[in-house]
């Protein structure tokens, strides 16, 4: 998984001094630099928006995995990729 290989990169960082991880539920992992923050609406953080602060970077690493999935349900059209957006429809074109 990619946030767990990001949590395992920043704990052993020696210039990384401290790492917040919001979780749904709590890991059990130990180490002198983690604090977990378990929080449930991943939508919104006003709640814990004040133990947002006092950090210089985020890696927010929410998703599934690929791994075992057929590549058609992960690919996207040629129409839709990012790296060729869709045509506009004739009543977006500009005159």
């Amino acid at each position: 998984m990619i946030g767990q290989g990001v949590l395992r990169e920043c704990l052993l960082d020696p210039g990384v001094q401290k790492v917040l991880s919001i979780v749904r539920s709590p890991t059990n992992q130990h180490h002198p630099k983690l604090r977990e923050l378990p929080h449930a609406g991943f939508f919104d953080y006003t709640a814990i928006e004040p133990d947002l602060t006092g950090y210089d970077a985020c890696f927010f690493t929410l998703g599934v995995t690929s791994s075992g999935m057929a590549e058609s349900s992960i690919t996207t059209s040629p129409t839709t990729s990012p790296s060729k957006p869709p045509k506009p429809s004739p009543a977006s074109t500009p005159l």
